[in-house]
């Protein structure tokens, strides 16, 4: 626990004040944030505001994870180091995306086709590693099915189909933090409160781990008290980052930030073995994806027409008149009440053993 404590307090020390170094930075540099002619009117006036704050973010969280581990003693676990790289790799992808964006001053980054074989050489090598990586007991991070709040009997997959389904995990996640980074704070704010349920997930899951306390109900998940660190260190240094990110931003997280949360996001759903609960837990990241998807297909289908004024879902509410921090403040209303919505169920499941 004290580890846990560590690695959350220095993180969030670290975007608190490496946040504030990193806006003068970037604005010395002139790496500020383009923004497209056909987005609301409204965000216009955010032209130029520094961005790839995300760099920020995993910095001190890998910081207050690493001096964690120093303070108390313990060596990183297998499936803490497999998640960190998870969320760096998807991080330097997200930055070469910004940096290209910001350097060449145009609005496409890195190509799509080279985006995409980053991403998934990140997450093939994390897949692989996560699904061979035996300890003692034989027990690897991510197992061969599909799970909820704990594995589904008989729902068991060959490797290559497996690693197919931890890959579109990443990239759904990824993509869907990405497209609700669309206003001041929305995506972190969010992000903090779904990282925070993973802390708990993953205390209760050590508390009631079958290597310590056997029995009917409990979790064969592995590491999962140093994976609670590596939660509240990303937690942590989300909430950091929130002080400089809310309206009016001073400082936007970029792809840097988006694609390395929604990365990580995937890899505690899926070394905690509820992947199919994070649709709960992560339900306005769905709510915002579904509805670009939505849009695209019906005006698709009915040539031209829309669902929305605009996708994804939050800048529909902008058109209609809503202020950016109404808009923000509802939506991590909603947040919260997915992940504590989440949360109840992965606690249900434990008490009634359904």
């Amino acid at each position: 626990m004290l580890a846990i404590l560590i690695a959350g307090g220095l993180a969030l020390l670290g975007t608190l004040l490496g946040t504030r170094v990193a806006i003068n930075v970037l604005v010395q540099k002139g790496y500020g944030q383009l923004i497209r002619d056909d987005g609301p009117t409204s965000h216009h006036v955010k032209r130029g505001t520094p961005t790839m704050g995300g760099l920020v973010i995993i910095v001190a969280a890998v910081f207050g994870y690493a001096v964690a581990k120093l303070a108390t003693g313990f060596p990183p676990s297998i499936s803490a180091i497999l998640l960190l790289f998870l969320f760096c790799g998807l991080g330097l992808i997200g930055f070469l995306d910004d940096y290209i964006k910001i350097s060449k001053q145009r609005s496409l980054g890195l190509r799509s086709k080279a985006k995409m074989i980053g991403q998934v050489t990140v997450g093939l090598i994390f897949a692989v590693l996560a699904i061979g990586w035996e300890d003692e007991t034989g027990r690897t991070p991510i197992s061969h099915a599909v799970s909820f709040t704990r594995d589904i009997p008989g729902t068991e997959m060959p490797t290559v189909l497996l690693i197919i389904w931890v890959l579109l995990m990443i990239a759904g996640a990824s993509n869907g933090v990405n497209l609700t980074d669309g206003l001041d704070g929305l995506a972190t704010g969010a992000s903090v409160m779904v990282f925070a349920a993973f802390i708990f997930i993953n205390i209760w899951q050590s508390n009631q781990n079958c290597s310590f306390n056997p029995g009917l109900k409990c979790y064969e998940v592995r590491d999962p008290l140093d994976l609670a660190v590596v939660a509240a260190a990303i937690t942590g240094a989300c909430f950091g980052f929130l002080w400089w990110n809310a309206s009016p931003a001073k400082i936007f997280m970029g792809d840097t930030g988006s694609l390395s949360l929604g990365g990580a996001m995937a890899g505690f759903a899926l070394m905690t073995r509820t992947e199919l609960l994070l649709v709960l837990i992560g339900g306005l990241f769905v709510l915002i994806t579904a509805s670009v998807i939505l849009q695209v297909a019906y005006f698709k289908v009915s040539g031209g027409k829309r669902i929305f004024r605009m996708a994804p879902l939050q800048h529909h509410f902008e058109l209609l008149g809503w202020a950016e921090i109404t808009i923000v403040v509802r939506f991590w209303i909603i947040s919260g009440l997915f992940v504590a919505a989440g949360l109840g169920v992965f606690y249900w499941e434990w008490v009634t053993g359904v």
